[in-house]
């Protein structure tokens, strides 16, 4: 650390160490990291399992009180379940739902060791893909707006987005039937004719997203809200099944991002999407800052009565705030306030 000036270590197979032991190297690192002048050394670890295997180890929620584990570790929950959103893998595909579902349990389960639930994104680290899987997220096959869709949501939900090498280059995988993981591992020096084109449509993608993360706050560390949709701008619920929309925003301050997704890869999506009422009562305009489709488009909040549907009741209310919002099969877009 010293010697080589390194940020932070990946710590690899946490969840086979004894978590007292894991307490003790995170509190070593992070001690010896502030003795050199580094006051933002960071540790996460690898923990293939559950959320409540995860919680074993970061934060609090390490053995003793005496210190504070891991920083952070891999987001496998995440892991578990969006990739096979966007895709709709398997027979019975998880629907977008189930996104939503998995943070605002995360809140819950968070309560009380965290001041805001807008810190919880520096806990985990989150991906769509690495080397221990059989297949990239870009396989043979994968449309190119699921990858960019994937890469939008990685950076623009809570989280530490992390993207495995060769995503950028469109590497899918090199076919091998004897080992389906090493498959994964290609070297990206045998990308001809440029392994390190910086022209690809990927590359450009990545980039412009990254680009918007870093330029906006509210991307990085602003509070999560899963946010209802409508087909006639009057009666919102929250979308569900396989190819239904991923919609959120991320506030920070007086500042909201809106973020949807259209994981139907065939139909179309008109309609609106609600956001937070004191942030627009008097109406805002919202630029589309990036869309994987190339949708360049402006528009306004609205404020008017309408119907909340939740759990088998609805809710009428005199005040609602809903921006119009149009999408390409398969388009994400991301909006922020001019």
């Amino acid at each position: 650390m010293a010697k080589y000036d390194i940020d932070g270590y990946r710590i690899d197979t946490v969840k086979y160490a004894r978590a007292d032991m894991i307490e003790t190297f995170g509190n070593a690192m992070r001690e010896f990291a502030q003795s050199a002048g580094k006051r933002n050394f960071f540790t996460f670890g690898e923990v293939y399992d559950s959320q409540a295997m995860i919680d074993r180890f970061v934060g609090r929620n390490a053995p003793s009180d005496q210190g504070f584990g891991m920083d952070s570790e891999l987001d496998f929950p995440l892991f578990f379940l969006l990739p096979s959103v966007i895709k709709a893998l398997g027979p019975n595909p998880p629907g977008v739902e189930t996104i939503a579902a998995l943070f605002n349990n995360r809140n819950i389960a968070e309560e009380g060791q965290i001041s805001s639930h807008g810190e919880a994104g520096k806990y985990f680290v989150s991906f769509i893909d690495n080397h221990d899987q059989n297949s990239r997220f870009n396989a043979p096959g994968t449309p190119p707006g699921q990858v960019t869709m994937a890469l939008a949501l990685l950076f623009s939900l809570q989280g530490i987005p992390c993207v495995y090498y060769g995503t950028e280059q469109g590497l899918q995988g090199t076919i091998d039937g004897l080992d389906a993981c090493e498959s994964v591992r290609e070297a990206i020096w045998g990308n001809t004719p440029n392994p390190f084109d910086q022209t690809s449509s990927f590359y450009t993608s990545l980039k412009a997203i990254a680009k918007l993360r870093k330029a906006d706050p509210a991307l990085r560390y602003g509070r999560l809200y899963f946010r209802e949709v409508s087909g006639n701008g009057h009666d919102f619920g929250q979308s569900t099944g396989s190819g239904g929309l991923i919609a959120f925003s991320r506030i920070l301050s007086n500042r909201e991002v809106i973020v949807v997704a259209n994981t139907s890869g065939s139909n179309r999506f008109a309609g609106a999407i609600l956001c937070d009422v004191d942030l627009n009562r008097a109406g805002k305009t919202f630029n589309v800052a990036y869309s994987n489709c190339g949708t360049v488009a402006t528009s306004k909040t609205s404020v008017a009565a309408g119907t909340i549907y939740a759990g088998g009741s609805s809710s009428s209310m005199p005040q609602i705030a809903s921006l119009p919002i149009v999408l390409a099969p398969s388009e994400v877009q991301i909006l922020t306030p001019a």
